[in-house]
């Protein structure tokens, strides 16, 4: 039973670094940028959560709304001011830009409210026990699953089933043609932003809400974690950062049960390299090899 409770644990867990995930995933798949400052975004998500549950006094239905909604807007302003201007330019100039905007995000919120730890109310979702086969669950793990697969699905509905899921699937696989076809490529990796930057806000006011402490620098090992989510699902492959989320929740969770919960940050950065090693191309990736 012991071991069924830390899986559980682990899918909770998984399903923050796979929303966070999706954002690396989205915007790699398009404009092959890993946007490290993803991470901070995420840690934006859940101060505007926090902020809107204890002075605005909303509950966590429209707090998560909120914070969805201005990560989104964040996520678009990093876009436009800081990748923009570099899209031609090499990919090493990118990287050090991401992360200097995640610096900037960290240290920026350090300056304007310090760096103390918040501590989210405890009865913003009722507390409860739930008993399910002799496993028990709390309210808040269901919760955190429930929002995330919603979520999950809601991205999948979007990406195949809207014009601009069709523009970012076509940009995706050519921006040249794409271009040709009418699509404004500007405008679809905005929106690809946006949504990732929104998902990523989603995990902040969720991580708030089941952990309860956060504080500027939170963002630095979820944004990480979630990078090695994205490489084991495959990066670029949006059901791959899924799976790759759940799997890291589930394999960090197993890791505590057994004993090692020391190890349980190492355990995430071990995957990476064994992945690197033997499967480069992630779970649900195809081995360039293998293409015609």
């Amino acid at each position: 039973m012991e071991f069924i409770q830390q899986l559980v644990n682990g899918i909770s867990l998984g399903s923050i670094y796979a929303l966070i995930a999706l954002g690396y995933t989205m915007v790699y798949g398009i404009v092959k940028l890993i946007n490290f400052a993803h991470g901070d975004v995420f840690m934006v998500g859940a101060f505007i959560g926090f902020y809107a549950i204890t002075f605005l006094e909303l509950s966590f239905l429209p707090a998560l709304l909120l914070s969805m909604t201005a990560c989104a807007i964040l996520g678009v302003l990093i876009e436009r001011i800081a990748y923009k201007p570099l899209r031609n330019a090499t990919r090493i100039a990118a990287l050090i830009t991401a992360i200097g905007v995640s610096l900037f995000i960290e240290y920026g919120m350090i300056y304007i409210r310090g760096a103390q730890i918040e501590a989210y109310p405890n009865d913003v979702v009722p507390s409860a026990n739930i008993d399910i086969f002799g496993v028990t669950v709390k309210s808040q793990s269901i919760l955190i699953l429930g929002v995330a697969i919603c979520l999950m699905v809601l991205l999948q509905i979007i990406v195949h089933r809207t014009k601009i899921g069709k523009a970012m699937r076509a940009v995706s696989f050519d921006a040249d043609a794409a271009k040709l076809m009418g699509i404004s490529v500007n405008n679809t990796i905005s929106a690809t932003f946006a949504i990732g930057s929104a998902l990523a806000g989603a995990a902040g006011v969720i991580f708030g809400v089941y952990y309860t402490r956060i504080e500027p620098l939170m963002g630095i090992l979820p944004g990480l974690k979630a990078f090695v989510a994205a490489v084991l699902g495959g990066i670029g492959i949006i059901p791959g950062a899924m799976v790759g989320g759940l799997l890291l929740g589930m394999i960090e969770a197993l890791v505590s049960a057994a004993g090692f919960s020391l190890w349980r940050d190492a355990a995430a950065f071990v995957v990476l390299i064994l992945i690197l090693l033997f499967m480069p191309q992630g779970l649900f990736g195809k081995n360039k090899k293998e293409k015609v």
